[in-house]
């Protein structure tokens, strides 16, 4: 068997070699693609059981590796890092015959399939809805779903403490002399950060002039990023809503229990404690709710009242855990404006059911599409009509996202 793969896999390559994709036409190139990227799942599969299988025998020895994982690594072209994480995965495997089955057909990436395993062998039963998730949705859906499962598993308290000290900062610099830095912060502390430097980034872009518009938003964000660190930027910068979600019985009570929620939006589970600490803060909007699903809340007009603001922020019931952008397999968490569905211009209304989150891009993809469609009565010059872009913050210029600024929806 193993010879009648190596030539099927040889043939393969020989084949591709001298792949001219400019030959087809773009709908054969589109077939080709998702055929090969079948095919490049299933390889992966295999051939993570395989140098499983040959490191358990200890065949790396032989060709002069000590570790099985730097030896893959030299064969794959990767980090040991990505090579032992496709061994553990692999090895994982055999307490998830369904993913197994599923990652050995192509149905799965190692990657979607890594994140089943480490989910499942922290809270054990989460193997079928992933697995139905993953066949559904992007891998970044799967881990947004998946890390909340694991997250759920540890006791709220407890995890408070870790993700405290686990904080950190470092700082170096690049051949340019640039200062660069990573860290990480607890939520409670990331998502005000968050907050307020989207809110700078929107200010920087609506008020630049054509050069500043023309920067990319990283570009953006750098220069919100020294504002606020030199003490600076808008109004809306130096505030920053938290919003969390408690159960009432739980707020109550001081403790929340299995089926009682308490986390922050866009941030993950915390402890009654803190939400009660939190609440000090003037620019908290606590939400104490008994799991009743929010009704639809809709007037005529452009601007979105405060309390649908909120319901909107919220994101979705029994979770809540805030919004993502409706663009088709984009799913950004950050940077996000409030789009009609059905404009307002095709007099559509400012509601709970007629308003997604949508970044930047989709949101003028999809106003493009509205444009062609006729919804928007515009001249197609590619300016919008009265009434339409992005909903207004009270400074004029595009509402950020819950996660993402302070005046969020």
């Amino acid at each position: 068997m193993s010879e009648g793969i190596a030539a099927a896999a040889r043939a393969l390559r020989e084949s591709l070699v001298d792949f001219e994709p400019e030959l087809l036409s773009g709908a054969d190139c589109a077939a080709l693609a998702e055929e090969l990227a079948l095919t490049e799942k299933v390889c992966a599969a295999a051939r993570a059981r395989a140098g499983l299988r040959a490191a358990d025998c200890g065949a790396h020895r032989q060709r002069g590796f000590a570790d099985a994982a730097t030896w893959l690594a030299r064969s794959l072209g990767s980090s040991a890092g990505q090579a032992r994480a496709a061994l553990d995965t692999a090895g994982a495997l055999h307490k998830l015959p369904s993913t197994k089955a599923a990652l050995a057909a192509g149905e799965l990436s190692l990657s979607q399939a890594a994140e089943i395993a480490k989910t499942e062998a922290a809270r054990p039963g989460s193997e079928q809805q992933l697995l139905a998730l993953a066949r559904s949705h992007s891998l970044r859906a799967l881990k947004e779903a998946a890390r909340r499962r694991r997250l759920g598993s540890i006791d709220p308290e407890e995890l408070h403490r870790r993700q405290h000290q686990a904080q950190e900062l470092r700082h170096w610099r690049d051949e340019l002399g640039m200062i660069c830095f990573s860290g990480a912060l607890a939520p409670e502390a990331g998502l005000a950060f968050l907050s307020r430097l989207e809110a700078e980034t929107d200010r920087v872009f609506r008020q630049g002039g054509p050069e500043v518009r023309a920067w990319s938003r990283r570009r953006r964000a750098a220069e919100a990023f020294v504002h606020l660190v030199e003490g600076g930027g808008g109004p809306q910068a130096r505030r920053a809503d938290l919003v969390v979600v408690c159960d009432l019985r739980a707020y109550r009570r001081g403790q929340a229990q299995d089926d009682e929620p308490c986390h922050l939006v866009g941030g993950g589970p915390i402890p009654v404690s803190l939400a009660r600490r939190l609440g000090a803060d003037a620019f908290l909007k606590a939400v104490l709710h008994d799991g009743v699903a929010i009704h639809t809340v809709a007037h005529f007009g452009r601007h979105i009242p405060v309390t649908l603001r909120t319901a909107l922020e919220l994101g979705a019931p029994p979770d809540f855990d805030g919004v993502s952008c409706a663009g088709a397999g984009c799913e950004r968490r950050h940077g996000l404006e409030w789009d009609h569905v059905d404009p307002v211009a095709h007099n559509g209304p400012t509601s709970f059911a007629n308003l997604e989150a949508r970044c930047c891009a989709c949101h003028r993809e999809k106003t493009e599409a509205d444009r062609a469609a006729g919804l928007l009565g515009g001249t197609g010059d590619g300016h919008d009509p009265p009434g339409e872009g992005p909903p207004e913050s009270p400074e004029g210029g595009p509402r950020p996202s819950p996660q993402a600024g302070p005046s969020a929806a």
